[in-house]
């Protein structure tokens, strides 16, 4: 039986190298790496273009001119991950973590080998409880991403060790045109807002689609973390916004589930979690 990978330790520091990338979303050196799609370029375009792109992009060179290890390599993974057709739920975070082999561009989801942080704990552990899904062989949530779950967060960078140490640098500008962007063209979505921070474009999400006639659910609670998970007045842990999503979407007759492999894959067999008192 494969042993499950929540105490290795990081396989590499992960950091970005180089920045802006090119039109298409392709960051400097990295051939034969995925460009964005094509709704997605349009909306990286037009803010790169923008007087915020560019100060954003200064502050980036700036940083690792310096010697700055700045996470994750791949600040536009979520983008690359999930085409903006086929968006059907929406997770926002807040900032990408810092510890070193942590982030891997997809918000609350740490790269395999990598020791799971706190928070996501406890999101696996609510999947199990609300779904009945058993615990996955790594952190990686990139089977959510490609399940149509953009894992978004506010921030798309930060220094090593630095928490918010991105914060409005301009991320803050593309993340609302994104949002926007779901909100006024996907024809059904969830989003899942965790914490104040992403519970503040609760109202600008449901303006858009309003505006433009989208099926739309918005499910909230406290963040996931230990710090408030169980904190009322609307706990994460036993929220059931998994099991909302899930049925949500099927009533608009989409057949779409929750698991940790893409969607048709069976994916590796389910590990218990080590540490399940971390709640």
């Amino acid at each position: 039986m494969q042993t499950p990978l929540w105490d290795e330790p990081p396989l590499h520091s992960g950091g970005l190298r180089h920045w802006p990338p090119d039109a298409q979303g392709v960051l400097p050196g990295e051939l034969g790496a995925t460009p964005l799609d094509p709704a997605w370029q349009v909306l990286w375009q037009a803010f790169s273009s923008s007087s915020t792109g560019h100060s954003l992009a200064t502050f980036l060179r700036q940083r690792l001119n310096e010697g700055a290890v700045v996470y994750p390599s791949d600040p536009l993974r979520a983008l690359r991950h999930t085409p903006l057709r086929a968006v059907k739920v929406l997770i926002l975070g807040q900032d990408p973590y810092h510890g070193p082999g942590q982030a891997e561009g997809l918000a609350f989801s740490v790269a395999p080998g990598v020791k799971i942080p706190p928070s996501l704990r406890n999101i696996v552990q609510e999947v199990r409880r609300d779904v009945g899904l058993g615990a996955p062989s790594h952190g990686s949530l990139i089977g959510w991403a490609q399940r149509g779950v953009l894992l978004l967060n506010t921030c798309w960078s930060v220094d090593q060790g630095h928490a918010g140490s991105h914060a409005g640098k301009g991320w803050e500008a593309l993340t609302d045109e994104i949002i926007n962007a779901i909100a006024l063209s996907a024809p059904v979505c969830v989003y899942l807002l965790w914490g104040a921070h992403a519970q503040s474009k609760a109202a600008p999400i449901e303006c858009a689609a309003r505006q433009a006639g989208q099926k739309h659910l918005v499910l909230m609670a406290n963040h996931p973390s230990p710090l408030s998970a169980r904190r009322p007045p609307a706990p994460f842990v036993g929220c059931g916004h998994f099991s909302t999503t899930q049925k949500w979407l099927q009533g608009q007759g989409i057949d779409w589930h929750w698991g940790w492999a893409p969607d048709g894959d069976a994916g590796a067999p389910a590990m218990a979690l080590k540490g399940e008192n971390m709640l």
